[in-house]
């Protein structure tokens, strides 16, 4: 198994608890390091509607809130990386897609960890390649195909 230094921060939360418990750090550690193929340092950050929307304008130019914005820094010798998930995003997501919390803020790190390691999906075969690649680690890890 990978070496993962992280540092989980929830910001202001109007129900924090809610997503603390969803969170614990053993699982969020976990979550993530079946995801890498390197030794990593990355920052889970849990965020509002407006640090959310905040970040996706600035960064991405689109100017709503999102479910995980990924900001990697380095791949080699080490993934750094911070992952910015947003609160009540996910858990509007999850209810609509008849997920527990937990079982999405899973997929959304594994997401978050692939991008950061170079992973992505801006054409039809590259997404299909990563939905196939979370899928067989969500399973690892217990959770159904989250497509």
């Amino acid at each position: 198994m990978n070496q993962l230094t992280l540092s989980l921060q929830f910001g202001k939360l109007a129900d924090a608890a809610l997503h603390r418990a969803a969170l614990p750090r053993h699982k969020v550690a976990k979550w993530i390091r079946h995801a890498l193929q390197d030794d990593a340092e990355i920052t889970v950050r849990i965020v509002d509607a407006e640090e959310g929307q905040a970040l996706n304008r600035d960064y991405r130019q689109k100017d709503y809130a999102t479910n995980v914005l990924t900001f990697d820094y380095t791949q080699e010798p080490i993934v750094t990386a911070d992952l910015v998930l947003c609160a009540p995003v996910v858990a509007k997501e999850a209810k609509e897609q008849n997920k527990t919390l937990e079982e999405h803020y899973a997929h959304l790190l594994v997401h978050g960890t692939l991008h950061a390691q170079g992973w992505d999906h801006d054409e039809d075969e590259d997404t299909q390649v990563m939905e196939l690649r979370e899928s067989e680690i969500l399973a690892r890890l217990g959770f159904d195909n989250p497509y």
